[in-house]
């Protein structure tokens, strides 16, 4: 079975989309699809609360995923 989400990707340039997904898609496999090869230093959020990642998504999701840090930024204390 499939179900429908909104993607809402904030690295780079950022886009949104409606994506059709496998139903009982973890956040977690969900990043790991969408984000292969990167380091897992992300917000990830779902209708715009912090989610754990083994939380399963539903249909009409809302899942945001930003950087923690913009490449290039320069920290400061």
């Amino acid at each position: 079975m499939k179900i429908r989400i909104l993607y809402i990707n904030n690295d780079g340039a950022g886009f949104a989309d409606h994506l059709t997904i496998d139903s009982g898609t973890t956040v977690r496999a969900f990043f790991d699809e969408r984000c292969k090869g990167r380091a897992p230093d992300y917000l990830i959020r779902v209708n715009r609360q912090p989610v754990a990642s083994d939380y399963v998504l539903v249909e009409g999701d809302r899942i945001t995923i930003t950087p923690t840090k913009i490449e290039g930024a320069i920290c400061r204390s």
